[in-house]
């Protein structure tokens, strides 16, 4: 996850805009950068690699400037470079961004074609240029940025500076977390209030749309709609500890809504938006897909649950034969391994025991391990053939969330390069896919304005003693995986099953008192999964819903309830349906009162078998 600070005050702040980066160092990245106002003008200083490299450059070409931004980038168009590292900037503004802006290219070939000039190959700084084509047309620096934000496509959150606007930031939230610090004298814009932390304890955090004019202590926030926000500033602590909860009453919920974020930096790590195609840096990966007669899927938990979807798309996608077992069962049942086999590992940690010795008894018996981590510095990553990582950052909570999806996208990833790499795939049908995925985290900003009537759901579902979960195809693991959820924060009995499976049994426990949660969205299994839902509300099943419009215009005439999640590509189901289960299992461990982010009995990370 990148990194924002930016500071209008009344010293030389390059100095404490690389302090307060330093503070961010554990969202990971790959190059930093600062810009300042110098008698009015833009001046920026950038390098690839650590902090320390940009502190170099400071320390021989140092910076003045009362206002600034600074920046830690993980590289998602373009390498890290220092020409690609942020600010970036044009003739009239400087720009940091986090996130993704989907329509760059059309953005980019329309600047062109006014003569401005591009010099690094990322999508940020397409915004640079919107917004000076806008200053172009006589409007305010305050005018432009919102002209421009209104423009973008993606998840994002930015920050700009303006020459000849001593004084001045300008921020901007859509998925991507941003925050307003109020100081006595100067104003700030941070990723989370742990930058802040050094400056004032009083902070207010962004929500989506909200575009915020800092100048200096006086902060003006807008909507979405244009209209002032009056957003609360709240007191935090974010200085006793490595990360703060950013608003949120529990880590899970903000975990929850960095997804977008975290969804974006894990596939900006597997993906070329310009294509958009796949990327992977090591060419063996592919080479190894192409040659396998199997692969073996292995992990624990809701790991698990993320490689079951995994086998759903490298079946479909690469036509490969997939084996899927817990990590716990695999090396105990002696399995048969092929000779030209791959072994994949999924795992948030790093360390689960179970999965670990899977791994090492794969290895052992001759197969080619691949490992999906969030821990790149873990055993199980130092000791898999070929590392795969995610990026969702620490994950405080102990029921995982934001780790799960990063799973989905870097397997969704990596089960088209294989269809590719196995002639399964053309291009045309890998740029849809890839298309598809970059949309994501556009898709969960969406749904995440739907958080009120998932909070009245998971209300009503607290007071259940038992709860149902179906779904067919990909949404079976869903299903699985929000039973799974509910059971751990909220300590209600849940059960996830296959919707064929109902009438093979379960449909015995079905009565008034019993909420089933389908999860349906309209793909070419929907009529089969409604059918299911059918005999269950025949038997006076009180049914939600979970689908797109489609389907529940098609479907939910008689439901209890219906949650509608966006209308996108079927291939990217599994990560927006996510969602709601896990919305609907923190809402109802909040209105049960549980320790949401430690439950009882659980660890974070199981060390032991």
């Amino acid at each position: 996850m990148c990194g924002i600070v930016g500071i209008a005050g009344t010293k030389d702040c390059a100095p404490v805009i690389l302090e307060a980066l330093k503070r961010l160092e554990y969202r990971g990245y790959d190059s930093a950068g600062i810009a300042t106002l110098v008698d009015g003008q833009i001046q920026r200083r950038r390098a690839p690699g650590k902090l320390a490299k940009l502190g170099d450059v400071l320390q021989h070409h140092p910076l003045p400037g009362r206002t600034g931004i600074g920046h830690t980038r993980w590289a998602t168009h373009g390498k890290p470079s220092e020409i690609n590292a942020h600010p970036h900037a044009s003739e009239r503004v400087a720009i940091v961004h986090n996130g993704i802006i989907e329509n760059f290219r059309e953005l980019r070939a329309e600047l062109l074609a006014k003569d401005h000039k591009f010099e690094s190959e990322t999508d940020s700084e397409v915004v640079a240029h919107l917004v000076t084509d806008y200053l172009r047309q006589g409007l305010t620096p305050e005018e432009a940025a919102k002209a421009a934000v209104r423009r973008l496509t993606g998840a994002y959150s930015l920050a700009m500076i303006f020459r000849g606007e001593e004084g001045l930031l300008v921020g901007a939230r859509m998925g991507s977390p941003l925050a307003v610090g109020y100081g006595e004298h100067e104003g700030y814009l941070g990723s989370d209030a742990f930058a802040l932390a050094p400056f004032t304890n009083r902070v207010a955090y962004l929500e989506d749309g909200d575009v915020a004019v800092v100048r200096g202590p006086e902060v003006a926030i807008f909507d979405a709609t244009g209209r002032p926000a009056n957003r609360e500033v709240k007191l935090t602590s974010a200085t006793t500890g490595l990360v703060d909860k950013a608003g949120h009453r529990h880590f899970m919920a903000k975990e929850i809504h960095e997804q977008p974020e975290v969804i974006a930096h894990t596939l900006a790590h597997y993906l070329d938006p310009a294509g958009p195609n796949v990327h992977l840096a090591d060419p063996g990966v592919a080479k190894a897909f192409a040659g396998a007669s199997r692969l073996t899927v292995s992990a624990c938990g809701t790991a698990y649950y993320a490689g079951l979807v995994g086998k759903y798309w490298f079946e479909k996608l690469a036509r490969l034969p997939v084996e899927i077992d817990v990590a716990s069962e695999l090396r105990y049942r002696d399995p048969v391994y092929p000779k030209d086999g791959l072994a994949l590992f999924v795992s948030q940690s790093g360390e689960t025991a179970d999965t670990l010795a899977a791994l090492r008894d794969a290895k052992a018996r001759g197969q080619t391990t691949f490992a999906i981590v969030n821990v790149p510095e873990s055993s199980i990553a130092r000791e898999a053939d070929v590392v795969l990582p995610t990026f969702a950052g620490p994950e405080i909570g102990v029921a995982s969330t934001k780790a799960f999806t990063c799973q989905l996208a870097a397997l969704a990833a990596l089960a088209v390069a294989a269809g590719r790499a196995r002639g399964t795939l053309d291009g045309a049908a890998e740029k849809k896919l890839c298309t598809a995925l970059l949309e994501t985290p556009r898709h969960i900003v969406e749904f995440l304005k739907q958080e009120p009537k998932l909070e009245a759901l998971g209300q009503d579902i607290a007071k259940a003693h038992d709860v149902l979960y179906l779904g067919r195809g990909p949404s079976f693991p869903l299903a699985l995986e929000g039973a799974l959820k509910l059971k751990e924060i909220s300590y209600l009995h849940a059960e996830g099953y296959a919707a064929g499976e109902m009438k093979h049994g379960p449909i015995a426990l079905i009565d008034e008192s019993v909420p089933v949660i389908v999860i349906a969205p309209h793909d070419a299994l929907f009529e089969k999964t409604t059918s299911n839902m059918q005999e269950v509300m025949a038997r006076g099943g009180k049914v939600l819903l979970i689908s797109d419009a489609q389907g529940i215009a098609a479907g939910g005439a008689q439901v209890w309830a219906s949650v509608e999640v966006p209308g996108a590509d079927p291939f990217i189901a599994p990560l927006l349906y996510a969602v709601p289960v896990q919305l609907l299992a923190y809402y109802a461990a909040v209105a049960k009162g549980t320790d949401v982010d430690q439950p009882r009995n659980l660890a974070k990370s199981v060390t032991v078998e």
